[in-house]
């Protein structure tokens, strides 16, 4: 059985190495968080709450340490890793502090001297989650399903079990009993007899689309519940009466954060032909400007993509979305240095049945593409397999908030890039996968929604 090799991005050097564990020795982890099942569920929102609060200050207390790791393994720049913890601990707080007032029985008038709708934890809940935010997006499964009542085993990323194990670490810190959180660094050819493992009751996934339809596969065949979190090609649409010093700063912003690497990232630019030109002129530069470098260095803009392999890919699609007629504006070449680094990358002029149109780039690339008017930019803006996140840039809300409504996404931000907030439900639509996290459709995602008669 092969370790897990985890390569800094940056440099191209291997930094750790951590020891897989076999599938039996996973079995008996999941084996105890069953067994702690039992008695967390028992335990009132209060007692899990403060458990929950600890989580959160050591979170704070432990930023640094935990940025460097996330910066170290996945190559974020050091300044969004902090806030990446900061937010981990944000989301803590939230179901520690909301977690009953969103689980409280709801009373339904009936013939019944009584009737109610309550809402029970249902077991061990199993997580695939990806490298790109890999202390957040397990926190944010985390956080939710364990005050809940529910105990949690988490799939993460090869690349990233530094924070995995790390993450283990934190919720032993905070008290949490054993095995209401565990990490399982298993091999991803294992993941089936895990969802198969009677223990399992339910599986959160985070990823790619393929990735969505295997283990939603698996799942299915075992009648169990699933939520899936899957890939995006976000729209904004750029209507002719915007800002375009500030548009073209959150299309930056939007298109290079976590180096071009997040499911709700900006992706594709639907621009009236009105303002084309200049949005392009300006965006190529403001993009050109951005700084590309080490990701621990406080003034880097953007640094390296997580894995040679997937900046290897997304050069293959900027490669194939050129030979089909896209123009290529700014970027486009590997540069000749140690790391997985690819440019800042603009492909202009874009129509539906090109690579940088029809798919996900998950990098630093950005597609823009032409729209004759609103109606015609709703129509390209939902003219995708994808419904995660969508944005509309204007100086007036009325008119931005009328497109939003029109856009087939599971979110729809005006005048600013679309972000997840423990607060506001967050999924997607079509091939974005189905399901909610966060706010209180998320916490209700796994639970028994159950009906009691008293009469």
């Amino acid at each position: 059985m092969e370790n897990t090799i985890i390569i800094n991005p940056a440099t191209g050097e291997k930094v750790a190495e951590y020891d897989r564990i076999t599938i039996n020795e996973a079995k008996e982890k999941i084996s105890q968080a069953n067994k702690t099942y039992t008695g967390w569920k028992l335990k009132s929102f209060k007692e899990r709450s403060a458990f929950m609060h600890k989580l959160a200050d050591i979170l704070d207390e432990n930023k640094e340490e935990y940025a460097q790791l996330a910066t170290q393994e996945m190559g974020k720049v050091i300044g969004q890793s902090r806030k990446e913890i900061e937010k981990c601990a944000l989301v803590c707080r939230y179901y520690a502090d909301n977690a009953e007032a969103l689980l409280t029985d709801e009373i339904v008038k009936t013939e019944a001297t009584k009737s109610y709708v309550t809402f029970q934890p249902i077991g061990v809940v199993l997580a695939v989650m990806p490298w790109n935010f890999p202390f957040y997006q397990v926190i944010r499964f985390a956080a939710p399903a364990l005050m809940a009542g529910n105990t949690a085993v988490l799939k993460h990323a090869s690349n990233v079990q530094g924070c995995a194990l790390a993450l283990e670490q934190a919720f032993e810190k905070a008290g949490f009993p054993e095995g209401a959180f565990s990490n399982l660094n298993i091999d991803s050819k294992l993941v089936e007899q895990v969802i198969e493992d009677k223990n399992i009751v339910a599986i959160t996934l985070t990823g790619s689309d393929p990735a969505g339809r295997s283990v939603a596969s698996i799942a299915g065949k075992n009648l169990k519940k699933t939520v899936m979190e899957l890939g995006g090609s976000d729209a904004y649409v750029v209507l002719d009466d915007v800002d375009l010093e500030k548009a073209t700063d959150l299309a930056t912003l939007g298109r290079l954060q976590n180096n071009g690497q997040t499911c709700i990232a900006a992706k594709r630019f639907v621009v009236l032909e009105a303002i084309y030109d200049d949005f392009l002129a300006l965006f190529t530069k403001k993009m050109k400007a951005a700084k590309m470098g080490e990701p621990t260095n406080e003034d880097t803009y953007y640094g390296p993509m997580a894995r040679k392999d997937l900046r290897d890919e997304l050069h293959e699609q900027v490669l194939k979305t050129v030979g089909q007629g896209g123009k290529l504006v700014l970027g486009g070449e590997i540069p000749n240095q140690k790391g997985a680094y690819y440019p800042a990358t603009i492909l202009a002029d874009l129509k539906p049945g090109m690579e940088g149109f029809d798919n996900e780039l998950f990098g630093p690339v950005a597609s823009v593409i032409r729209a004759k008017d609103d109606d015609d930019a709703i129509a390209l803006a939902n003219n995708s397999q994808y419904g995660l996140g969508s944005g509309v840039l204007t100086s007036n809300n009325e008119r931005g908030e009328k497109i939003a409504l029109q856009l087939e996404a599971g979110s729809s931000f005006v005048n600013k890039l679309v972000v997840s907030d423990p607060r506001l439900p967050f999924g997607g639509v079509k091939k974005s996968g189905y399901g909610r996290e966060l706010a209180a459709y998320g916490i209700r995602e796994f639970v028994n929604t159950k009906t009691i008669w008293i009469d």
